[in-house]
C-alpha cells in the first residue's frame, strides 16, 4: 500500500506540474494573441449592401492597419475621402497608379491594362458593371468598386469629377482580412489580379493570431480541468483498492472496472 501511495503521489505531483505548465503556456498564447491582434487589427461594421455578397450589411469585420504603399489590386480596404463623404468606406481596389481600368469586354468582364480579370466574388452571371467606363488611374491613386456592382456608390459615381473617381492611396487606413461576426472566415486574395504588375497582397497574420488564441484557450481549459479529473480518477482508484482488500473484493473489482469505463 505504501508503494502504491508513493506512486500515486508522484503521479499527482507530475500531473500538477504539467497542468500548471499547460495553463501558463495557454495564458501566454491567449493573451499574446489578443494583444497581437489588437495592435494590428481594428474592427469595423459594414452598414450597406455595397460589398455583397462578400460582406453582408451588419457584418463585423477585422481590418489590418496598413498605409497606401501596401495596397494591391483585389484588396478590400477601408478609406476616407472628403469627396465621398465624412464616414469611412469599404470598397475593393481594382486599379492602382498607371492602370487603365475599363468595362466591359465582349464577355462582360472588367479589364485592367488590357487584361480581362476574373471576379468570382461578384453575384450572378451578368456583366462586371451595368455601366461602361474607361479610366486611366494617376500615379498615387486608386480606383475602387463595390462587389455589388448594380447598386454600389463607388468610383464610377465620381467619373465626371477631377481624378475620374480615383482616391489617393494615402486615404487607405486598413485592409479587411476576415469577417468576425457572423463567423465568415478569412477573406482570400482574388487570384484574378495576380498576373498583373505588382501582383496581389500577402495574407495578413490573422490565421496565426486565431491559432494562438484558440490553442491558448484549449490549454487553459485543459489545465484547469486536470485537477478535478485527476481527483475523480484518484477516488475511483481508491474505491477499487478498498473493495479488493475487503470481503467483497469481486464486487469492488467489478465496480472499479465500470468506473474506469
Amino acid at each position: 500500500m505504501s508503494g502504491t501511495g508513493r506512486t500515486d503521489g508522484g503521479r499527482g505531483r507530475l500531473g500538477s506540474v504539467l497542468s500548471g505548465l499547460a495553463s501558463a503556456v495557454g495564458c501566454v498564447l491567449f493573451i499574446g494573441g489578443f494583444v497581437w491582434g489588437a495592435l494590428l487589427y481594428r474592427p469595423y461594421t459594414v452598414p450597406t449592401h455595397s460589398m455583397s455578397p462578400t460582406i453582408a450589411p451588419g457584418d463585423r469585420v477585422l481590418a489590418q492597419r496598413i498605409d497606401g504603399s501596401e495596397v494591391r489590386r483585389g484588396d478590400v480596404v477601408v478609406f476616407a475621402d472628403p469627396v465621398w463623404g465624412d464616414a469611412p468606406m469599404v470598397k475593393r481596389v481594382v486599379g492602382v497608379g498607371g492602370d487603365e481600368v475599363a468595362c466591359c469586354d465582349g464577355a462582360g468582364r472588367m479589364t485592367v491594362r488590357g487584361r480581362a480579370v476574373e471576379e468570382p466574388y461578384l453575384r450572378g452571371d451578368g456583366p462586371a458593371s451595368p455601366i461602361g467606363f474607361t479610366v486611366s488611374v494617376p500615379e498615387g491613386k486608386l480606383f475602387l468598386l463595390g462587389d455589388e456592382r448594380w447598386t454600389s456608390v463607388d468610383s464610377r459615381s465620381h467619373l465626371q469629377e477631377a481624378g475620374q473617381g480615383t482616391v489617393p492611396a494615402g486615404a487607405v487606413s486598413a485592409r479587411l482580412d476576415a469577417v468576425a461576426w457572423p463567423l465568415g472566415g478569412v477573406l482570400e486574395r482574388p487570384r484574378g489580379f495576380a498576373a498583373l504588375p505588382g501582383g496581389i497582397s500577402d495574407p495578413g497574420p490573422i490565421r496565426p493570431i486565431l491559432a494562438a488564441v484558440t490553442l491558448g484557450a484549449v490549454l487553459v481549459l485543459g489545465g484547469a480541468a486536470w485537477g478535478p479529473v485527476a481527483g475523480l480518477a484518484a477516488r475511483w482508484r481508491a474505491a477499487g483498492g478498498t473493495g479488493a482488500t475487503g470481503g467483497t473484493g469481486a464486487t469492488g473489482a467489478t465496480g472499479g472496472r465500470t468506473g474506469d469505463g
